[in-house]
């Protein structure tokens, strides 16, 4: 499908809109869509994604920044027209070419009301293609711009519904607010949610989003991170019992066990044997992963920290250790920790852990965990934010089958 972008700017311009166009558009290129991006100002940042600029679409243009001053006094200077024109030629190309134009808040703002004309009177035309209004702002719901709306055409494209056009918000609060101001039904508007590039928020290597997809970890819900080798002493299994356990009240949780075969012992071989046909007879399949059956090579440092980042919570259930590095990295993670009360975690962790013992009751260990995780908000907004604000799940959920609409 062809697909065009419009705004103002697009990336690498900073902000809340250009944000959310360079992840539609990175999202719809990778599932196979044509996409072009129009703005006034801007740049090539995807390979896969086609810039064109087209500078009066500007919204800070010296002649749109002129032809405004004059707008917000309620007067429609004779240019203005002469704009509209020259930017439906501009346009044409483009929407003969296109499938599906999305129009990121030119339906919603007063910022360059040609252009919003524009694109009202080309989507009029035979043979246009379908047309989604994308409304992050409300000019008319917005009290800091009431001097510079008026009555009549132009401002009047901000309130009046542009019947045959899809309507996208990005809350419940603008999805009430646009229906009250176009006098439609809510059920007429979607609401499709902002969301966060975890990839690049986190800046995670490359090993660690191939591993992400591959074993779907985003939909984790917790995510537990067990870092150790796959030794007897680090009591793996128990972990394994207590995640079964706690698949009865939290059926999305998932555990990763990070670590490679302990190098100095031969029978770990035989342990790593023991732990698989565990997790076979105890159903946990695409529920617990071992790392070391996903790579061949020990995984880097970076990859490691990348999981401390996205895990929700530590579980280290050693029977024995030394120190327990995982503790620190946990710690300087934000991390809640979930350890075994042996004397080394204990002086590492202090008061900051939930302990218990390494021959404890997984029930127990599983009521442990789902306690602490009701009582703890930032636990919970973690994920919140990963079930239901990524951008890979928000596409994948709202926007490609939309896209896929006849319209």
């Amino acid at each position: 499908m062809k697909v065009i972008l419009l705004h103002y700017a697009a990336p690498p311009v900073v902000g809340g809109v250009e944000s959310v166009i360079n992840s539609h558009a990175r999202l719809m290129a990778g599932a196979g869509h044509s996409v072009r991006i129009l703005a006034g100002r801007g740049a090539q940042t995807d390979p896969r994604v086609e810039f064109f600029l087209i500078p009066e679409i500007d919204s800070l243009h010296p002649k749109v920044l002129a032809l405004k001053a004059d707008l917000d006094q309620g007067q429609i200077p004779k240019e203005f027209e002469t704009l509209v024109n020259d930017l439906k030629g501009a346009l044409k190309t483009h929407f003969n070419w296109a499938d599906v134009v999305i129009a990121h808040n030119v339906a919603s703002l007063h910022k360059n009301l040609a252009f919003t004309a524009a694109i009202h009177s080309l989507w009029r035309e035979a043979g246009a293609p379908r047309l989604i209004l994308w409304h992050h702002d409300l000019a008319y719901t917005t009290p800091r711009y009431r001097s510079e709306i008026h009555s009549g055409y132009p401002w009047s494209l901000l309130k009046d519904e542009w019947k045959g056009a899809q309507h996208v918000v990005v809350s419940e609060q603008r999805r009430d607010e646009l229906a009250h101001l176009l006098d439609i039904s809510p059920d007429c508007i979607r609401v499709i949610p902002n969301g966060i590039d975890i990839a690049r928020f986190f800046k995670l290597e490359g090993i660690t989003r191939q591993l992400i997809q591959r074993l779907k970890l985003m939909e984790a819900a917790p995510l537990l991170l067990l870092p150790v080798r796959l030794t007897p002493r680090k009591n793996i299994e128990l972990a394994l019992y207590s995640t079964t356990a706690l698949r009865q009240r939290m059926p999305q949780v998932r555990l990763l066990v990070t670590g490679p075969l302990g190098p100095h012992n031969p029978k770990n071989v035989a342990y790593l044997d023991q732990l698989r046909a565990l997790r076979q007879e105890l159903d946990l399949e695409g529920v617990v992963w071992f790392l070391a059956e996903e790579v061949e090579d020990f995984l880097p440092d970076e990859v490691i920290a990348d999981f401390y980042r996205l895990a929700d919570a530590l579980l280290l259930p050693s029977r024995e250790e030394g120190f327990g590095i995982p503790i620190l990295e946990a710690g300087l993670s934000g991390l809640p920790i979930f350890c075994t009360d042996i004397p080394s975690l204990q002086a590492l962790a202090g008061a900051q852990a939930s302990y218990f013992s390494p021959d404890d009751d997984p029930e127990r260990v599983a009521e442990l965990i789902v306690q602490r995780f009701r009582s703890e908000p930032i636990m919970n907004m973690r994920l919140r934010v990963r079930q239901g604000f990524v951008w890979e799940s928000i596409f994948e959920r709202y926007i490609a089958p939309m896209l896929e609409e006849s319209g």
